[in-house]
C-alpha cells in the first residue's frame, strides 16, 4: 500500500494551490503545512494533501507532501506502508542487500507522531524510499 509521495517543487506554495485545486475533483483535500523547524536539521517543511480515505477509519489514506525542490535530487520519494515495525526492518535490510543505500535505519520518528517509526533507502537510481508504520493505520485484510 503507498503511503505517502513526497514531490520536490520549485514553489511549493504556488503548487499547493494547484494540486489543491486539481485533486479536488477526485476528492484530495488539503491536510496540513508541516512546519519542519522543530524537526531534526534534514526534514523540511511540507505541504500535505489526503485523498478521500483519510475520513475511514478502516482504510489506509494516502497523502502527498510537497516539500522545496533542492540541487541535485530526483524529486521522488515514496512512503509504503508497513504492518508492523518487524516489515519495516525486514524490508530495510532486503533493500540494503540488494545494494540499496542507507538513507535513515529503522527507528521512531517522534518529530511526525508517536507510533511512527520507519526506515528509509536511496535506490539504485538515487530515489528515496520510506518503509513505515504507524500505529494508527489499520491492518490489511487477511
Amino acid at each position: 500500500m503507498l503511503d505517502h509521495v513526497y514531490v520536490s517543487v520549485s514553489d511549493p506554495e504556488r503548487a499547493y494551490a494547484f494540486y489543491i485545486a486539481a485533486l479536488a475533483p477526485l476528492g484530495w483535500r488539503e491536510l496540513l503545512k508541516y512546519d519542519a523547524s522543530a524537526a531534526p536539521e534534514h526534514v523540511p517543511d511540507l505541504w500535505g494533501l489526503t485523498d478521500a480515505s483519510r475520513a475511514n477509519p478502516d482504510a489506509i489514506s494516502t497523502s502527498i507532501w510537497l516539500r522545496q525542490r533542492t540541487e541535485g535530487e530526483t524529486g521522488l520519494y515514496l512512503g509504503i506502508a508497513a504492518d508492523s515495525e518487524a516489515e519495516v526492518d525486514a524490508a530495510y535490510a532486503a533493500a540494503l542487500a540488494s545494494s540499496g543505500r542507507d538513507d535513515g535505519p529503522p527507528a521512531t520518528r517522534l518529530h511526525f507522531g508517536d507510533g511512527y517509526y520507519a526506515a528509509n533507502v536511496v535506490d539504485l537510481d538515487d530515489n528515496r524510499l520510506e518503509f513505515v508504520h504507524k500505529v494508527w493505520n489499520p491492518k490489511k485484510p487477511s
